[in-house]
C-alpha cells in the first residue's frame, strides 16, 4: 500500500481517550458562553506557545517548542518536549532543556540535533530520544544562528556572522574584538543597507560553513567570497539551503548586495562547488525576482522550490517551479492555481509536494500532484503554522482565532477530522471566548470582499456593544481565522468589545489579482472596502453599536489610521495608530527595504513624485480631530520614529486630544513581556476611556 494509517483505529481511540478534553478539528479553548470569566490580554500574555514540530525518521515520536513566559524575569523561556505518536503516554520534557534548547531537528540516525548557548555562544548539540543528556557537536568561536544537517547525517551546514573579506572565522572573531574595543564610535557606510529592521549594519554577513558531525576535519567555508548574506536578513532561516541529495554540495537563497540591495528582490539559488568553498554556481539567473525554498525530491533529480516573477514586489505569489537536476531545465506546476505556496514540502514517494497557502480568510494545507498539478486541500479552517510528515500523515500545528497553536494528526488526503494531541494551554479551556463569523459584502468595483466580526465574550442577545474596529498591516496581510500574540481579536472580544476585521483589496489569500489591487491605491480602494464592510457589517449584526466605535491599526494600519483621521473623520470616537506611516514622501527616504516603497507608489519619490503625494495622509493634517493614541517602537527602522512623532506633534499642535507611547527597546513589533502588558494597558485604556465612559 502507498500508505499506511498514522494511527490504528484502537490507537486513535486510546489516543482520545487519554485526552478527553481535547476535541477533534478545530477544537479551540472556547468554552460555553456562560463561563464566569472571559479570556482577556493577560491569559493571553501568559499563555504558552507552541512551534516548530519536528518527527522522528521512525515516524515514533514529533518533538516540538513550547515557550512560557515569565513576567517577572520579562522574558520568554523555552523548552522542547517530545510526544509519543503511537497513542501511548504523555507528552514529556526534555531535559535537555535545562541548559537551553532550540530548533531541534532530527538526524538520519534517529539522533536528536539542537542549538544551545550552555557552552558560552550558540552551537549545535545532539542527544537521543530520551533527553537525558546533551553531546556537544561544534565548538565554534562565534554563535551558529541556524544549521541544517546532511541528508546522512555525517555534515552540518551552519551560519555564522562573519566578516567577509576576512579568510577565516580567527579573522572575523578578532575584527570583532577590534570592533568592541575601538573607543571611537563613528560608523562610516560606503553602501546601503545602514541598518535593517531594528539592526544597524556592523559589516558582517551571514556565510556557510559546513563541518562533519563526528568531530573530525575544520570547517569549511562555503559561501567565501559571496556577497550577500544566507540565511537572509532579517527573518531568514535554514529554509533557504540544504545539502544536495549525496551531501556533495549546498544549494542555498541569496541576494548579491552589491550597491542595490535595498531595492532589490533579486534572491538566486546557488550551488556551492562542491564543500571546497572555490565558488559556486547561480541555478536562477534567468529569473530576476525571488527564488528560495529549494527542497530535494526523494530521489534527487529533482529540486523544488517557490518563485516570484516580478522584480522588485515582496508580495507576488510564490510559484512552484520545479528544476530539472541533470539538465537545469524548469518547469511550474499549479500554475492556475491562484494561491501563494508559503512552503513546501516533497512526500516520501516523489509524487506529491505539500504545500501551506493562504485561502479565502484560513491557512490550509494542501496536497499537488507533481506530475499534473492538481491541488487538493487537506485541512479545513484554521491557520496551519508548521507541519511535518509521519509514515502515513501528518503532525500539524494550528491555531485559529480562539485557540493558540496545538497539534493535531492527521492521515494523508483521509476525510477524518485532524485529531489533537496536546494540551499546553489547559487553562484556557474554562474562559469564555467570543463567537467569530466570516461575511462577505461587495467591496471597490463591486468585488466580493471578505470580513470577520466577533462578539463579545458573554454575549447576550438584544445587547448593542461598543466595537474594535480593527485594520490589519501590511499592507499584503491578512486578519483571518488565526491567534496573534499581539493583535489578538479575542482579547478585544473578552474586554466586551465586538470586534469587526475588514480584508480589504490588497488582503492575501484571495487571488493575485485582489493582493495586486492596493499598489498605487493605498487611499482609496482600501478605504472603500473598509466604508462598505462597515456598513454591511452593520447591517447585518444588530449588536454592534456603529456610533460607539474606535479603529486600530498598525504598519500599514496605523498608515490608514492616518489617512481615516483626515479622509473619514466623522466615523469613530477615537483611534488608534502603532507604528503608521504619516509622511508617504518621507518614508520614501528614511525607510531601509526601498523595494517596497518604489512598488507601492510607482518608482522612487523623485521619478514619481505624484505616486508619493496621491495617498498621503500629511496632506490632510488640516481634517484631523478624533482623538489618537500613538505608539512607536524606537528601533523600527521599517517606519522610522519621525513617522510616530510627526503624527503626534499633529495632534498636539492642532489641540487634539491624544497620548504617545515610545518603546526604545522594541523594533516595528512590541516583544518583551512587560512591554506589552503595558501596551495593552494603554489600548486598553484608551478604548474603555472613549467607548466605555459610564464605566
Amino acid at each position: 500500500m502507498r500508505h499506511r494509517s498514522l494511527l490504528s483505529a484502537c490507537a486513535a481511540v486510546a489516543m482520545l481517550t487519554a485526552l478527553p478534553a481535547l476535541a477533534q478539528a478545530q477544537a479551540p479553548a472556547a468554552a460555553a458562553q456562560s463561563a464566569e470569566r472571559a479570556f482577556t490580554y493577560t491569559e493571553m500574555l501568559e499563555a504558552n506557545r507552541l512551534s516548530d514540530p519536528r518527527v522522528s525518521p521512525d515516524g515514533r515520536h514529533v518533538v516540538y517548542a513550547v515557550r512560557a513566559t515569565d513576567m517577572e524575569a520579562n522574558r520568554g523561556v523555552s523548552r522542547l518536549m517530545i510526544q509519543d505518536l503511537s497513542g501511548g503516554g504523555e507528552a514529556r520534557r526534555l531535559a535537555i532543556s535545562d541548559g537551553g534548547a532550540n530548533s531541534a531537528r532530527w538526524g538520519a540516525d534517529g539522533a536528536l540535533y539542537f542549538l544551545s548557548g550552555r557552552s558560552g555562544t550558540s552551537q549545535v548539540w545532539k542527544t537521543d530520544a530520551t533527553g537525558a543528556t546533551a553531546t556537544q557537536v561544534t565548538n565554534l568561536p562565534l554563535d551558529i544562528n541556524a544549521y541544517r544537517l546532511s541528508p546522512d547525517g555525517s555534515k552540518v551546514a551552519v551560519s555564522l556572522a562573519v566578516y567577509p573579506a576576512c579568510d577565516d572565522l580567527d579573522c572575523s572573531v578578532a575584527r570583532g574584538e577590534e570592533a568592541a574595543a575601538r573607543q571611537s564610535t563613528g560608523q562610516v557606510y560606503d553602501r546601503m543597507f545602514v541598518r535593517h529592521w531594528d539592526t544597524w549594519n556592523d559589516g558582517t554577513q551571514n556565510h556557510l560553513f559546513v563541518l562533519n558531525t563526528d568531530g573530525s576535519g575544520e570547517p569549511v567555508w562555503v559561501t567565501h567570497g559571496f556577497d550577500g548574506d544566507t540565511p537572509s536578513k532579517p527573518f531568514g532561516d535554514e529554509g533557504e539551503f540544504t545539502f544536495t541529495p549525496d551531501g556533495s554540495a549546498v544549494v542555498f537563497s541569496a541576494r548579491v548586495a552589491g550597491q542595490t540591495e535595498p531595492w532589490s528582490t533579486n534572491f538566486d539559488l546557488f550551488r556551492t562547488n562542491g564543500l571546497t568553498g572555490e565558488g559556486f554556481t547561480n541555478l536562477t539567473d534567468d529569473n530576476e525576482a525571488w527564488d528560495t525554498g529549494p527542497v530535494f525530491s526523494p530521489d534527487g533529480r529533482t529540486l523544488a522550490y517557490r518563485a516570484m516573477a516580478r522584480p522588485g514586489f515582496e508580495a507576488d505569489r510564490w510559484q512552484i517551479t520545479l528544476m530539472d537536476v541533470a539538465t537545469g531545465s524548469k518547469r511550474q506546476i499549479a500554475a492556475n492555481w491562484d494561491r501563494s505556496a508559503d512552503s513546501l514540502q516533497w512526500s516520501a514517494d516523489g509524487r506529491t509536494l505539500y504545500v501551506t497557502a493562504g485561502d479565502t480568510g484560513q491557512t490550509k494545507l494542501f496536497a499537488v500532484d507533481a506530475a499534473n498539478g492538481a491541488v487538493v486541500p487537506i485541512t479545513g479552517p484554521g491557520h496551519v503554522s508548521a507541519f511535518d510528515q509521519t509514515p502515513s500523515g501528518f503532525v500539524i500545528a494550528m491555531d485559529s482565532l480562539t485557540s493558540p497553536s496545538e497539534l493535531y494528526v492527521k492521515t494523508f488526503r483521509g476525510r477524518e477530522m485532524p485529531i489533537r494531541i496536546t494540551d499546553v494551554n489547559p487553562q484556557l479551556d474554562a474562559l469564555a471566548f467570543g463567537e467569530a463569523e466570516q461575511f462577505t459584502f461587495e467591496g471597490w468595483n463591486d468585488e466580493t470582499v471578505h470580513g470577520y466580526v466577533i462578539k463579545p465574550a458573554g454575549y447576550v442577545e438584544g445587547r448593542k456593544y461598543p466595537v474594535a474596529f480593527l485594520i490589519h498591516g501590511g499592507p499584503q496581510g491578512s486578519f483571518g481565522n488565526s491567534w496573534s500574540y499581539r493583535w489578538n481579536p479575542s482579547t478585544y472580544a473578552g474586554a466586551g468589545y465586538a470586534v469587526v476585521m475588514i480584508d480589504f483589496h490588497g488582503s492575501t489569500g484571495y487571488g493575485q489579482g485582489f493582493t495586486d489591487a492596493i499598489s498605487q491605491h493605498w487611499g482609496d480602494r482600501p478605504l472603500e472596502d473598509l466604508q462598505k464592510g462597515w456598513a454591511a457589517a452593520q447591517s447585518k449584526y444588530s449588536f454592534l453599536d456603529g456610533d460607539n466605535a474606535c479603529a486600530l491599526g498598525a504598519s500599514y494600519g496605523g498608515y490608514m489610521i492616518n489617512w481615516i483621521a483626515g479622509k473619514w473623520s466623522d466615523e469613530f470616537k477615537c483611534l488608534v495608530n502603532h507604528d503608521g506611516v504619516f509622511d508617504v514622501r518621507g518614508m520614501g527616504y528614511s525607510t531601509e527595504e526601498l523595494w517596497f516603497t518604489e512598488w507601492e507608489y510607482g518608482g522612487t519619490p523623485w521619478e514619481n513624485p505624484e505616486g508619493y503625494e496621491r495617498f498621503n495622509p500629511v496632506n490632510h493634517v488640516d481634517q484631523w480631530k478624533t482623538p489618537m493614541l500613538v505608539i512607536q517602537g524606537d528601533l523600527d527602522y521599517r517606519i522610522p520614529t519621525a513617522q510616530g512623532l510627526s503624527t503626534f506633534t499633529a495632534l498636539q499642535r492642532r489641540g487634539i486630544e491624544s497620548r504617545l507611547i515610545v518603546f526604545p527597546d522594541e523594533n516595528h513589533w512590541v516583544l518583551k513581556p512587560q512591554n506589552s502588558l503595558q501596551w495593552h494597558n494603554e489600548v486598553f485604556g484608551w478604548l474603555d476611556r472613549h467607548l466605555k465612559p459610564q464605566d
